[in-house]
């Protein structure tokens, strides 16, 4: 039995109780959180697109869960790089940091990488059997291209994390940011470089929060200094507020780029895409709100460390964000009315 006490409550042992075992109420906890997150992609599609008239492309839920599984393997690593960063600034940080688990991430994300250039390589068509791949055709098209940068990045992440180095996996996660940032803007549609430019924005931004906020509750969850794990927490809080503006500003840049300020209000209601960003906007709302109410009792409470319960309430919330940027990737884009 761990005997690593609960915030708040010294000599309290963790998973203390009758018949209890460490770890496997975080497990299951985990593994539920999981389970919903993928539903949002894989249910998300019929559900936005029912009475709007617009059709799904071929293979919608799939490609929404691996982009959604592609956006959780690119926010673990840069959320680990971006707070043991934040730590070397934190006055008399312990030395023990949590494992990280960016060689995992990396694993997962170059099988989603891989299932999406399967994808790319059958002309966007779901393909059935490994006949129905063209892998040379890749190297023929600038998303085949960029898919392939996308395989071999986390290939090379994976590599980097494992190596006495892991600092250098900023390098091909950078590269994995912008690929994904330049193939979600194709050269067709307007001022593409500006679209790009905004994605790569909101994607940084999104991963250090999502990644930050993970790492730092699992760090704290190790360190028995409390006034490091306040100090740590507030670094992160200062930061995220930066982050969370960005974000913002960049959504809604990107959002007014494809749907009109004259049409919106009828698009968020009228469109699957509408639909799926208006849940994501409801949702970064709770988000803020929890972060909101972390910085509060981080400055006020007698406890600064408890405002780890909003903040596992907050990365809970973000992981439905996550599901459902990946979702918007697979929905059609709206028409410019």
């Amino acid at each position: 039995m761990s005997t690593r006490s609960l915030p708040g409550a010294p000599g309290v042992p963790e998973g203390s109780g009758p018949g209890s075992r460490p770890g496997v109420g975080r497990a299951v906890a985990v593994l539920v959180l999981v389970a919903a997150a993928a539903c949002v992609p894989l249910l998300g599609p019929s559900a936005a697109l029912r009475g709007t008239g617009e059709a799904a492309a071929p293979g919608t839920a799939g490609i929404g869960l691996l982009r959604t599984v592609l956006f959780a393997a690119l926010c673990v690593p840069l959320g680990e790089l971006f707070v043991r960063r934040l730590v070397r600034s934190v006055p008399g940080a312990p030395a023990a940091l949590p494992r990280g688990w960016a060689p995992y991430a990396a694993a997962v994300g170059f099988v989603a990488a891989l299932g999406l250039a399967s994808v790319v390589s059958t002309g966007n068509l779901v393909p059935h059997s490994p006949a129905d791949l063209d892998v040379g055709g890749l190297y023929a098209t600038r998303d085949g291209k960029l898919a392939l940068l996308e395989v071999n990045a986390f290939v090379v992440a994976g590599l980097c994390a494992l190596s006495g180095r892991p600092g250098t996996q900023v390098w091909p996660l950078g590269a994995l940011v912008v690929a994904e940032a330049l193939r979600a803007h194709p050269t067709t549609e307007d001022d593409p470089l500006l679209g790009s430019a905004l994605t790569l924005v909101h994607l940084i931004c999104a991963s250090l929060w999502v990644g930050g906020l993970l790492y730092v509750l699992r760090t704290l969850r190790g360190w028995g200094a409390r006034e490091a794990g306040a100090a740590l927490l507030g670094l992160y809080a200062r930061v995220a507020a930066a982050l969370l503006a960005a974000l913002t500003a960049t959504g809604v840049t990107s959002s007014l780029r494809r749907m009109p300020a004259d049409t919106i209000l009828t698009q968020l209601t009228d469109t699957a895409y509408g639909r799926a960003l208006l849940a994501k906007v409801i949702l970064m709302v709770v988000v803020a709100g929890l972060a909101l109410w972390a910085r509060i009792r981080l400055r006020r409470a007698a406890d600064p460390l408890t405002a780890c319960t909003p903040a596992r309430a907050e990365v809970v919330a973000l992981a439905g964000v996550v599901a459902l940027s990946g979702l918007l990737t697979a929905l059609p884009v709206p028409i410019r009315w």
